[in-house]
């Protein structure tokens, strides 16, 4: 029998003007199943559709796309290709950090960015990160957790940078001291007099 709806359309949520624009995503590919869809072609449709259903224009639909992949909604076929085959959905679920983990991480790392120690004195806008991203499986614990800067928390998600060296170095030298485990710990001593000799990362500051 003949689907009685054109592909592309959902009557459902013909009218419905509070649809997220991951919602859009969603639909357009649920809508397109089993198909090696393009980006471009995605974000024709859902930018075009999401404006005549809510007279408002989309921010950033490409990135929506790539999150819906990153969280197993839709398969990478290719650059920029993206497929979704209902079998194969594994959606994962993005933690984020509460309000108290965020004000202990705050804390711990002095409201100050872990790589260049700018704090909110001097203008900073602070942000609580993933130091494993979320869309790559980081959970929201506060070992996971470290402040940045506005600043380098763009050139991270640009660079794929995580976590300044020292600062991971100081975690593992606590760790081995928790363990007594000696070889470690001269390990990380000399690393960190490293740092310090060179006077990188210099607002981080370690006790032996």
């Amino acid at each position: 029998m003949p689907n009685k709806n054109p592909p592309n359309e959902d009557p459902s949520t013909e009218n419905d003007k509070s649809i997220s624009q991951e919602g859009m995503v969603k639909q357009y590919f649920a809508n397109n199943p089993d198909q090696d869809i393009p980006t471009q072609k995605a974000v024709d449709w859902v930018v075009k559709t999401y404006q005549e259903r809510t007279g408002k224009t989309l921010r950033d639909p490409d990135r929506a796309i790539r999150k819906l992949h990153q969280r197993g909604f839709l398969i990478k076929v290719a650059t920029g290709v993206y497929r979704y085959d209902p079998t194969q959905v594994t959606e994962r679920k993005l933690e984020d950090f509460t309000d108290a983990q965020k004000k202990f991480i705050l804390e711990r790392d002095g409201y100050k960015c872990v790589v260049c120690g700018a704090g909110v004195e001097s203008g900073a806008v602070l942000h609580v990160d993933h130091i494993k991203a979320k869309d790559f499986g980081g959970l929201a614990v506060v070992e996971n957790g470290q402040v940045l800067c506005s600043k380098h928390n763009f050139m991270k998600k640009n660079s794929g940078q995580t976590e300044t060296g020292k600062k991971m170095f100081i975690r593992l030298y606590e760790l081995a001291k928790k363990d007594q485990n000696l070889e470690l710990i001269k390990f990380c001593e000399d690393i960190l007099s490293v740092f310090d000799g060179h006077n990188i990362n210099g607002h981080i500051e370690w006790k032996k």
